[in-house]
């Protein structure tokens, strides 16, 4: 399953063999004075002129077009596969590196008629260099790929571009595909439909296309079909004397030796508190009925009285009152009930599900099944469940058939696996806010490279209400407004719930209108890029669409191009700036505006108490701008702090789960 069949040696470790061989880089993060040294040592690189100098190898790249373009297909396949021989031998010098992205330029124009800009071919190097690269939206990223994946590929180890979602995984490996075979490379795409064999034959492309969720869930399975190895030496010795236990003739993977990570801030900070979970049915199906037990009792329990929320920390506790009303609706019953402590957690598993789980937001009801709503994408996760019981707990607040709960086979967060990787770089359009955790985690620094042409967009101050219907008063007579101009407008909503209650205004309003969320995703990427037609209303869950271009309609830029309207302000404020630069791509005209109340999640788990005050004193008062602006800054700098407290927990989780576990034994 290594790349030695393409090589003319044998391959060095990487990925999976490099996590048998030395366990992976599972080196805790730094404290105390190591700490201290990495922040300075983050600062340092954040501190150098990396865009300054990465725009001037630009240009010396782009100075190679008149030689480059003078050659003719066999002159240029020669030139062509003496850069791939010398990364294949590993002389990346300066000038090899910046004649290889030359012809790879003059390939593509070739190809695809596109020839990468000077701040693309930037970005390019800056991944290269093992950087994440921000790069704003509609600037060309899938092209800006590429040609550090082309490089990486011609190492013959292999190359991983991770995307948002398996439509952008197939667009993308198709759409490049032409370019990859110029350059002596295969290239091929993983989806969630493949078989092991199809996902095999992918993995042995040189350039491999997946989701995050795809190859660590490959990984995982890789590494439950290996077993309990005790490293590299028996594996290879296993696979060499053709011994059954080795398992090697099953795994689909060859290695993680290069990443190219596509909204990189999304996959490596915003996703990366949850992990990833193989598992298999415990056969316990009669547990079911004891979670339709808990819901009943959670019914009978009184909020405030038996039981408090706090909606900051998303946790449920139960009172003095509580635990003594829940023993005496125990009382007599058999079983598991006899546990005073897991009767506890039964039922607050249930309360939660019924306090912090909300239809249309964290899920909805799909086929008679409860599907989890991906909260960064908007999008449906049919295939995942909630676990230690929280599914369950949901199916039978919604009366549904539940499923028997599930035992955990293998684990890994998104912040480790990423960390595997030999070499890991990455582009989005909202990386700078993100800088040091990046750095801390990954270490990892950001260039920002510049738009191609100045930025013509418009923010306006945000909007800030005390109550959520005086915002969405505002929302529609913003919409309306707007479109009485004959502008197209782009709507982001946080929820499906919100996106249908919006959908509702407008219906009402007499405003035709489209609604893309989590239940009608199938045609996303068609609908999203209708967006910037004249008179256009769209409504979109959070980043429905992310990676496909919003391109103007005709005379639509001579009246002020698309506006983009978010209903409420993000916990991580590089979400509302992604869902911004969907106003104003490639030098276009646009404007961009927030609208928020004081009853939105942001202000009600992370705002100031006296917010909540103001909301039901003044429901129809509109905050002063400046102090707008002050309030959201701050309530997202709470939920930053906490989401990053909470994604470092993952990763001791980790480190705990590998010291006393022994995940994956280290070679001795």
């Amino acid at each position: 399953m290594t790349s030695a069949e393409n090589t003319t040696g044998p391959a060095p470790p990487s990925g999976l063999w490099r996590t048998l061989a030395r366990g992976g880089d599972h080196s805790p993060l730094p404290k105390g004075l190591d700490a201290i040294w990495d922040r300075a040592a983050g600062a340092s690189a954040h501190a150098m002129p990396r865009r300054r100098w990465l725009l001037k190898r630009a240009e010396r790249v782009l100075g190679l077009e008149p030689e480059l373009a003078s050659l003719g297909s066999d002159a240029l396949r020669a030139e062509i596969e003496k850069a791939r021989a010398a990364f294949r031998r590993r002389r990346e010098t300066r000038r090899n590196v910046e004649r290889a992205l030359a012809l790879i330029r003059e390939v593509a124009w070739r190809e695809l008629g596109l020839r990468p800009f000077r701040e693309q071919v930037a970005a390019a190097l800056a991944m290269h260099a093992g950087c994440i690269t921000e790069v704003a939206t509609g600037e060309g990223k899938t092209l800006a790929a590429t040609m550090p994946a082309i490089l990486a590929g011609w190492r013959g180890h292999g190359c991983h571009v991770i995307t948002a979602n398996d439509y952008l995984a197939k667009r993308d490996a198709e759409w490049m595909a032409p370019v990859y075979r110029w350059c002596g490379l295969t290239a091929a795409h993983v989806d969630g439909e493949m078989d092991p064999a199809s996902r095999a034959g992918a993995y042995a492309a040189d350039i491999t296309y997946a989701t995050n969720k795809e190859v660590a869930a490959d990984f995982l399975r890789d590494r439950l079909t290996l077993g309990r190895k005790r490293g590299l030496t028996e594996t290879l010795v296993n696979r060499i004397t053709g011994s059954r236990r080795g398992g090697t003739d099953r795994l689909v993977m060859r290695g993680l030796e290069h990443a190219i990570v596509d909204e990189a801030d999304s996959l490596l900070v915003d996703e990366a508190v949850t992990p990833l979970i193989i598992s298999a049915d415990a056969g316990e199906a009669g547990q079911t009925e004891v979670f339709e037990t808990a819901a009943h009792m959670a019914g009978e329990l009184a909020r405030d009285r038996d039981y408090r929320v706090d909606t900051q920390h998303r946790e449920i506790e139960l009172t003095e009152a509580g635990r003594s009303r829940l023993a005496e609706l125990t009382e007599g019953l058999g079983g598991i009930w006899t546990g005073e402590r897991r009767s506890e957690e039964l039922v607050v598993q249930a309360l939660t599900a019924d306090e912090l789980f909300h239809p249309g937001k964290h899920y909805v009801v799909h086929e008679g099944r409860v599907a989890i709503v991906d909260e960064f994408t908007g999008r449906l996760m049919p295939d995942r469940t909630w676990r230690n019981g929280l599914h369950q707990a949901v199916e039978a607040k919604e009366g549904l058939e539940i499923q028997p709960p599930k035992d955990t086979r293998a684990r890994v967060s998104f912040q480790r696996f990423f960390r595997l990787y030999r070499s890991l770089a990455g582009m989005t359009g909202t990386a700078w806010e993100a800088r040091r955790e990046l750095w801390q985690i990954y270490q990892t620094p950001v260039v920002r490279v510049p738009t191609h042409l100045p930025c013509r967009r418009v923010e306006r101050a945000p909007r800030l209400f005390g109550a959520a219907s005086a915002k969405w008063s505002a929302v529609l007579e913003e919409i309306r407004s707007a479109h009485e101009r004959g502008r197209p407008v782009l709507i982001g909503t946080r929820t499906v719930e919100a996106s249908e209650h919006l959908s509702g205004l407008l219906e009402g309003a007499g405003l035709e209108h489209e609604i893309l969320n989590a239940i009608r995703h199938e045609e996303e990427a068609r609908i999203i890029a209708d967006a910037g037609q004249k008179g256009k209303i769209m409504v979109a869950t959070n980043m429905a669409g992310r990676g496909t271009d919003i391109k103007l309609g005709p005379g639509v830029a001579e009246i002020g191009g698309l506006h983009v309207v978010a209903t409420e302000a993000h916990e991580a404020g590089r979400i509302d700036r992604q869902l911004y630069g969907r106003a104003g791509r490639q030098g276009d005209p646009g404007t961009a505006v927030t609208f928020a109340s004081l009853e939105d999640e942001l202000f009600r788990r992370h705002g100031p108490g006296w917010a909540a005050r103001i909301a039901e004193r003044d429901p129809d008062r509109e905050l002063p701008s400046g102090l707008a602006r002050r309030l959201i800054r701050r309530a997202q700098a709470r939920a930053k702090r906490l989401a990053l407290r909470q994604r470092k927990g993952v990763l001791k989780t980790d480190d705990w789960l590998d010291e006393f576990l022994g995940f994956a034994g280290k070679d001795v």
